[in-house]
């Protein structure tokens, strides 16, 4: 009410005015018979006008909020009421000159973020084939140097294969696949890929079966278990071990918190629906005897770019895997946590 008492200021001073004009009678002591009759229809015409001029503001207003929660989705320039005067003409055309510019602008950026979309994925494609080439180069090398190439050759293909995964993010939807699997199996095929790493570093692979199925994308749950896999073997010393097993929670029980790992990464279905096994929910667990991480970047080791102290000190992180973990199980419907202890 506030805001229209403002905005009809006119109105207001019609009715200062016609009190001027009636007090001004009553001091000069005309009829009252004639000064009220015409007070009277004064009052009538101004109410008239002001109950129409109300409901109109406020059919304005209305129509304003509307296509205020909807104006990203349409054109503005066709939903805007028709202006009253020149003012409001003038307002209009300077939101219709914002909207074509933010148009402009947001165009601009969708074909410059399109353009770098096939650049990188059209590189990603390319730089297989001279990947490829290396690996078959190295096979004549001596065995004292192949090991360490083919293991320094391997990194640059995951660090190739995360590139490709985080430009499918945008359209991951539409290439879910999403059934009941074996955890076992997917498990296991993020394992034969890393054997060579675990053979290289020496590091002992504690793995136990876990009995399982999932309701998921095995191939985006595969992606998730090998980056966790590559920190695991990234920042465990020779000699160290990777463990993987299921923790169940029994039903109907409230449940004892572990001993945390020296470091641990944990996947788990987000819904007792997620599994197929009665006794849900379960967590898949990937922990290691690695370096640890400090307590005060445990909180932010899933935002993007965030490499934190280790990250500081390798130099090579990039602080990308996790986060991209994090986003391929939010779609999935599966949740991540983390427990670390340094050292």
């Amino acid at each position: 009410m506030e805001q229209y008492k403002r905005r009809r200021r006119n109105i207001i001073l019609l009715l200062a005015v016609c009190a001027i004009f009636l007090t001004v009678f009553a001091l000069y002591d005309l009829p009252l018979e004639a000064v009220g009759y015409a007070a009277l229809l004064s009052g009538i015409l101004i109410l008239i006008i002001g109950i129409i001029d109300s409901a109109a503001y406020r059919r304005r207003h209305q129509a304003l909020e509307r296509l205020k929660s909807i104006v990203t989705a349409l054109d503005i320039d066709q939903e805007l009421p028709a202006p009253l005067d020149q003012i409001e003409q003038d307002y209009q055309e300077l939101i219709q000159i914002i909207n074509q510019s933010r148009a402009g602008i947001i165009n601009e950026a969708d074909r410059i973020h399109h353009d770098l979309v096939d650049y990188y994925t059209i590189w990603v494609h390319q730089i297989k084939t001279p990947i490829a080439a290396m690996r078959l180069l190295l096979q004549s090398e001596p065995t004292e140097t192949r090991a360490e190439l083919l293991d320094q050759l391997f990194r640059i293909e995951q660090y190739v294969e995360m590139v490709l995964q985080y430009l499918r993010m945008e359209s991951m939807n539409a290439d879910l696949l999403i059934s009941r699997y074996d955890l076992d199996e997917i498990v296991r095929s993020a394992i034969r890929k890393y054997s060579q790493t675990f053979i290289h570093k020496k590091i002992k692979l504690d793995y136990q079966e876990l009995h399982c199925e999932v309701l998921t994308d095995a191939k985006w749950l595969t992606f998730v278990i090998e980056q966790l896999l590559s920190n695991a073997l990234k920042y465990t010393p020779p000699a160290g071990t990777v463990a993987i097993y299921m923790e169940r929670m029994e039903p109907h029980t409230p449940k004892a918190t572990p001993a945390a790992p020296p470091d641990a990464l944990a996947t788990s279905a987000a819904t007792p629906e997620a599994l197929a096994t009665p006794a849900a929910p379960a967590t898949l667990v990937i922990a290691d005897t690695g370096i640890g991480i400090e307590p005060e970047d445990i909180p932010r080791v899933f935002e993007r770019g965030f490499t934190g102290y280790n990250g500081r000190l390798d130099r090579k992180a990039s602080g990308i895997g996790l986060s991209l973990c994090r986003r391929i199980l939010d779609q999935l419907s599966h949740t991540i946590t983390l427990e670390s202890t340094v050292g």
